[in-house]
């Protein structure tokens, strides 16, 4: 049952990571158009319509390489922060190096743009962070043998004289 309930912690850790990520990438896309509007406060509705989209992004692109990712770490017992902030890292790289043309002729990616390639990476980064506050700090902790139960208190001295007449 142990486990059952580790797919459900993996779960909500990838859900929360996901919506973290695709909030860090809808803001760090759009900041600099903010700066340029000039028309004043953005409606809200717009905002929410944006983030529920960031999410939908990264989370559709996410999957695959983050499973990976979740597998390692689970068999492994692997549990440091700084694993999964990298491990993040690779996933937000690996999700945006899917969107670009490779070109198998020349073996290179053409047409990546350098900051897009750090708001991947850097929202990769903060949602293995975040995935390691939810879900990866006990990692493997499934395959733990429940501890020993201790045995029950003994009985009063008056119930086992009865018994023994």
């Amino acid at each position: 049952m142990s486990l059952i309930g580790r797919l459900v912690v993996i779960f909500i850790g990838f859900l929360a990571a996901c919506f973290v990520g695709g909030m860090i990438v809808v803001v760090a896309l759009l900041f600099p158009e903010f700066a340029d509007l000039g028309a004043g406060p953005v409606d809200q509705g717009t905002i929410d319509i944006l983030l529920g989209f960031g999410f939908i992004f990264v989370s559709g692109f996410a999957l695959v390489p983050a499973a990976v990712i979740v597998a390692i770490t689970e068999a492994l017992y692997i549990r440091s922060a700084l694993a999964y902030a990298v491990g993040g890292g690779l996933v937000g790289l690996a999700c945006y190096l899917g969107l670009v043309p490779f070109h198998a002729d020349t073996l290179q990616f053409e047409g990546i743009v350098r900051r897009h390639l750090e708001i991947m990476t850097g929202a990769g980064i903060v949602a293995g962070v975040v995935y390691w506050l939810i879900a990866g700090r006990n990692a493997g902790a499934w395959r733990d043998p429940p501890p020993p139960r201790r045995p029950p208190p003994p009985l009063p001295s008056q119930s086992q004289s009865r018994s023994s007449n």
